[in-house]
């Protein structure tokens, strides 16, 4: 079993005013993965999505919660999240959405595919994902971003956006967590970079990524651009670092 040979593992679940969600999902994975632990990170939600974590956490002691005091972004959340995490001694460190979009009874295959890989990612964008009930214009907006990632950066990772992941220990470790500045939704996309850059191995597995049902998406077209324009300022000055050096190399050659 993939689970038992992976060691401790805790998904990391960020929450902003999922009170509708929540104890559906949490209830879904503690049923699809028992060994697996859970580590809800809530920012500070005014639905009181995070008095429904204390209660998860007061009824299950493979639940715990992080309370954060306001508002700070996902990839904010994620590194308190994972940092706590790292703390309490995990080996492998998941993401999952709060809303649904994730199936916890999919988390196999990424588990599965951990024990030969250093970071696996779910994607929608590789043969057997899928997206389903999202617009065309959010899918062009989804597939579109995905392959300008991966012509600016010159990675091969065909869904860097996406959320359901799994991290070994050892990964986080070697990106530096402390190093990682991106607080909102790029930070998907600075993560799986840095661990390509990094020379460490990364694996997608197919998933079927299912819009939400309840409650409003945190994803905007302001949110949407900001992150493209992160993206490029990476992608500009990783051609200008591509180019030094092999100019450096060529002097070095004469």
């Amino acid at each position: 079993m993939a689970v038992a040979e992976l060691g401790r593992i805790v998904v990391v679940i960020p929450t902003y005013n999922e009170a509708t969600n929540l104890e559906w999902v949490v209830a879904r994975l503690r049923a699809a993965q028992p060994d697996v632990d859970v580590l809800v990170v809530d920012d500070n939600s005014p639905d009181g999505t995070g008095e429904i974590a204390d209660r998860l956490a007061a009824e299950d002691p493979a639940v715990r919660v992080l309370h954060r005091t306001a508002k700070g972004g996902l990839g904010a959340a994620y590194l308190h999240g994972f940092t706590l995490a790292l703390e309490l001694g995990y080996d492998v460190i998941g993401e999952m959405d709060a809303d649904g979009s994730h199936q916890p009874e999919q988390l196999d295959r990424l588990l599965s595919a951990l024990l030969d890989a250093d970071l696996v990612i779910g994607s929608r964008y590789v043969p057997g994902g899928s997206v389903l009930n999202w617009p065309m214009r959010r899918q062009l907006l989804s597939r579109g971003g995905n392959l300008y990632v991966r012509l600016l950066l010159g990675i091969h990772v065909r869904d860097a956006t996406a959320g359901y992941r799994l991290f070994r220990r050892s990964t986080l470790e070697k990106i530096d967590l402390a190093t990682v500045t991106s607080t909102g939704y790029v930070f998907q996309t600075d993560m799986a970079y840095r661990t390509v850059v990094a020379g460490m191995k990364v694996v997608e597995v197919p998933i079927d990524f299912i819009e939400r049902e309840r409650g409003e998406s945190k994803m905007s077209g302001q949110v949407a651009g900001e992150s493209l324009k992160k993206i490029t300022v990476w992608g500009l000055r990783e051609r200008r670092e591509q180019l030094r050096s092999s100019r450096q190399h060529g002097k070095d050659a004469r």
